[in-house]
């Protein structure tokens, strides 16, 4: 902060581009920009408005494209190296970084990497970097579920494979094969009629297979995915709550320590006066 300081003050335009930088206004044009960018990237998805359009989506995408490396540039000049610093800084230096890198027939599929752009909504809008936030504090809880979930896959995938293979060497001739169905099955996407059923009229004791598993794993497992989640996101609000609530004690103390310390002024003022009139 003492370093800021002084840089801000021996550079006055310096502290006038940060302040232009961190200011609402600049982040709001910011937003509004990706907003633009993104329409016109999904504009181009259609060749009728590209042939008709085509100059004029092109002009306003490497106007997006400047603004964003501008604003780069900027950020760099004032933070420096502190730039680094902030992983949501460094989050839209790759998304900018890699949109600016030609689109060769060799490097063509970089041009649909030009929708990443869009991402940087995540680290603008508080409220989207609140659920990213929220994301990976549940990493480590999901890691250990989603380890549950594969230990679950396996052993279901191995039985399924025994069991049912030889009827349905389609769905179950392979380990791989039955953890792909298992997996469909979790989805609840046609399991019932398109694998259940037909599985279950070769063999009628199916269902003593496949209704455990999707009640273990659809119902249990993944609602557990989404409890992690919300009370990850959870403990980031209750956290930022509680560092609200000591900034605002901290400031009320450090308001009480002034009227504290202007009172005893105004004591030490009224007893030299005092003294300096003498008795009466």
């Amino acid at each position: 902060m003492t370093s800021q300081a002084n840089e801000s003050q021996r550079s006055p335009g310096l502290e006038r581009l940060r302040r232009l930088v961190d200011s609402s206004r600049f982040q709001t044009f910011i937003v509004v920009v990706i907003v633009i960018n993104a329409i016109t990237l999904g504009l181009e998805t259609s060749s009728s408005i590209v042939r008709e359009h085509g100059e004029i989506l092109a002009i306003l995408d490497r106007a997006a494209l400047a603004i964003f490396a501008a604003e780069i540039v900027a950020k760099l000049i004032v933070y420096r190296h502190r730039f680094f610093t902030s992983g949501w800084n460094i989050f839209d230096f790759v998304i900018v970084a890699v949109t600016l890198v030609p689109a060769t027939d060799n490097l063509s599929v970089l041009r649909a990497l030009r929708i990443l752009r869009v991402l940087r909504l995540l680290s603008i809008i508080p409220q989207l970097r609140k659920v990213v936030q929220a994301l990976f504090g549940a990493l480590p809880g999901m890691g250990a579920i989603g380890m549950v979930l594969l230990l679950m896959y396996y052993v279901s995938g191995v039985l399924a494979t025994k069991l049912f293979g030889e009827g349905f060497p389609e769905y179950f001739g392979s380990l791989g094969a039955s953890m792909y169905t298992l997996f469909q099955i979790m989805t609840l996407e046609s399991w019932s009629m398109g694998i259940v059923r037909p599985v279950m009229d070769t063999y009628p004791w199916a269902w003593a297979f496949f209704v455990p598993y999707i009640v273990l794993v659809t119902f249990m497992v993944l609602n557990l995915f989404i409890a992690i989640i919300v009370n990850s996101m959870q403990s980031l609000h209750e956290s930022e709550t509680q560092g609200e609530r000591e900034r605002q004690e901290e400031a009320q103390r450090e308001s009480t320590e002034q009227v504290a310390a202007l009172r005893e002024e105004i004591a030490e003022l009224r007893d030299l006066l005092a003294s300096r009139r003498g008795p009466p």
